[in-house]
Order: structure tokens, then sequence, then C-alpha cells
């Protein structure tokens, strides 16, 4: 293995054209850098410069050499540019897309990223469709999904996992109760299926058994803020998240309705296109998120909707 200073000083005595002249450039002594490159044609046993008193000249093998040495400095400076690229200081614009229900839970992690990195600035899409990454520009999407995307171009990074539970108010349970799996289809119900008449709810017992409920919802809608809202109003039975339904149980304005089934776990995670190249503010995004979303979902749990009757309401 070569010394890559040698090699960094008898590039520049070729690319500059003498010794003297790339003493001058690299403010190096001239008699240090004759001293390396006898030595280095020593290693190599090779003559790289013809030397006499009033010029030099590269020999064959000295200017394929430097060829060479050229590439690999070139290669050195490109690693130390990455290296430099990801401890800068995250700054720009960093563009989000989230499904509707997670607005409480981003809400509540981005201000501390925002003091943190003042020179980034945040984009945020909310929808409820899956969003084309690269042709609407996103470089992050929050995604909650039973599997993860098989497109092999994107990146995931699973933050944590959830489950969707049956829920109903008190009051809609003393009108149509008592429920049980052949009944739910006879009954109001609120669904994120949007524009589809009739839905479907794979629900799974603890036990492993499977059962395919369909229902005519009177309420179709991909925000969880609306459904819950609507859910404790008494206007229908829901599938809602485990973060929503534990709020509601623990406050009485939910009531569980069939415990020991579920939907199947879906996987809260990020997608992005490449890790090579990211962006550090990017990067410092997805880092935050890892570390602080899992926590503000539980959190969630734990915050008691204000009463129903409130028209000041709100999660």
């Amino acid at each position: 293995m070569q010394d890559l200073n040698d090699l960094a000083l008898y590039a520049a005595v070729v690319r500059h054209k003498g010794f003297t002249a790339a003493a001058n450039a690299l403010s190096v002594p001239k008699s240090k850098i004759s001293k390396r490159i006898a030595a280095l044609e020593e290693q190599l046993g090779v003559r790289l410069i013809e030397r006499s008193t009033r010029k030099l000249a590269i020999t064959d093998i000295g200017q394929s050499f430097y060829e060479r040495c050229e590439a690999v400095l070139s290669g050195v400076e490109a690693a130390e540019a990455v290296i430099a690229v990801a401890k800068a200081e995250p700054a720009g614009t960093v563009r989000l897309s989230m499904p509707p229900g997670f607005a409480p839970m981003v809400a509540d992690v981005l201000p501390s990223f925002m003091k943190r990195y003042p020179g980034v600035r945040l984009s945020i899409l909310t929808t409820g469709r899956a969003v084309d990454l690269i042709e609407e520009r996103i470089d992050i999407a929050l995604r909650v999904r039973d599997g993860y995307d098989t497109d092999q171009s994107l990146i995931v990074r699973r933050f944590a996992g959830t489950r969707r539970y049956l829920a109903a108010s008190p009051r809609f349970l003393e009108q149509h109760g008592p429920i049980d799996l052949e009944t739910i289809g006879r009954v109001p119900t609120l669904s994120m299926q949007e524009n589809s008449p009739r839905a479907i709810w794979t629900l799974f017992h603890k036990n492993g058994d499977v059962y395919d409920v369909a229902h005519s919802p009177v309420l179709l809608c991909s925000d969880f803020s609306v459904l819950e809202r609507a859910t404790i109003e008494g206007i229908g039975l829901a599938l809602l998240p485990d973060m929503i339904v534990e709020r509601g149980f623990r406050s009485g304005f939910l009531t569980p309705v069939l415990p020991e089934w579920s939907s199947a776990e879906s996987t809260v995670h990020a997608v992005f296109t490449s890790r090579h190249g990211m962006l550090p503010a990017v990067r410092a995004l997805i880092d935050h998120l890892a570390e602080n979303l899992p926590r503000s979902m539980e959190r969630c749990q734990e915050i008691v909707p204000i009463t129903a009757l409130d028209s000041n309401w709100s999660i």
C-alpha cells in the first residue's frame, strides 16, 4: 500500500511540471518532495521521472502511474465530500407526505425538530392516497400498511405497529346492541374506505380465526379524527386504531365491541427513494421521526378527548 501523501506529491510534480513549481503550490520544501518521490521510486522499483540539471521528463510508466494517482486522489476527495455533506448542518426544504390521521402525532413531534434545525423548511402534503415520491418530488412518505411497498426502488424504515379495534359509543350500543359478527352488517357503520358503498372488514381473532364482515357505511372518510368524533357522537360502529380506542375506552366515550377481534397488524413506516446522496435535512427528519413518532403514538392513547358536547372538541 502506497502512502497517499506520496501519491499526492508525485501528482503535483507532474501537474505543475517541476519540483519547484509543485513546492510553491503546496508550500512544501522542494527537498522534501524530491526525497519522498525518490523513496516512492525505490519502493516501486521503477523510474517515474528522468531528472537532469536543466529539465525533467516523465517516463512512460511514470505517465501511466500519474493518471492512476489522479484517479485515486479524486476518489479520496469524493469520499471526503460525502463525509462533509453528512456532517453538514441540515438545511433546505424537506417534502413530507402523510395520511390525515397522522396529523396529531406529527404536529406533536415537529416543533422540537424545527427548533433543533432552524435552517430546515418543511412542506407537508396530507393525503389518504399513495403518492408517487419521484413524480411528486416527495422526500419522505409516512404510510400505514398491512405490508411494505413492493417497489424495489424505495427504502423502508419501520417505526411501529398498530391494529384497529371495533368501538361504539354507549348511546349507540343502547340503541343497536348487542352486536356480534352476524349483526355488524345490519347496523350503521363508519369506514375509511372512501368511494365504496359496500365495505369489507377483515377481522382476526386472538386464536387465529379470520372473518370477513361486509357492511354499508353511512360515513366514509380517510381521516380518523372525523371517524372518532362521529363514533363518539353515536353515528355508527367504527374500526379505529388502537391509539384512538384506548383513550376513548379510558374516558368512557367509547365502548369496546368484540374486543377479541381486530384488524391485522399494520406497519407504521416511512419510505424514501435512496440512502445514497441523501441530504442531511432529509436524514435528520427520518431519524427524528423514528425516535419520536412511536412515543407520540403512545401519548395519543393517554389524551382524553373533550366531551362531544363541547363545541371546541378536538384531538
